[in-house]
């Protein structure tokens, strides 16, 4: 049995495949702040063109679950990752929150989610 951080790997993985398809580039996977913003993780960072996109990934048995994972307080130190990784990059372009959620080898993708 697979515990359920190597089904969060391997959604990850199947995430950013999924994105590479779509014709973005990843440019971080993980990415880690420090406490300045509750050390909050981006789980997949990409882009196509003058389009920033910051990922989570979630594993959940519906897409509904999937969305409600995603908590107001993670919600919040996500955005702040987010400033902390534009501000590092000076990032002029657009940039949007989008959630994967991954069901087996099912995937649902959902721009502008968070």
């Amino acid at each position: 049995m697979t515990s359920s951080y190597q089904r969060g790997l391997f959604s990850e993985w199947i995430a950013r495949q999924f994105l590479r398809v779509h014709g973005f580039r990843i440019l971080e996977s993980r990415f880690i702040t420090g406490r300045y913003t509750g050390r909050a993780e981006i789980d997949i960072i990409a882009r196509r063109g003058n389009l920033l996109l910051f990922i989570e990934v979630k594993n959940r048995p519906t897409n509904i679950a999937g969305l409600d994972a995603i908590t107001a307080k993670q919600n919040k130190r996500l955005r702040s990752a987010a400033g902390v990784y534009i501000r590092r990059n000076r990032w002029i372009g657009n940039a949007r929150f989008d959630v994967i959620v991954v069901r087996g080898l099912k995937i649902s993708w959902f721009k502008n989610s968070i």
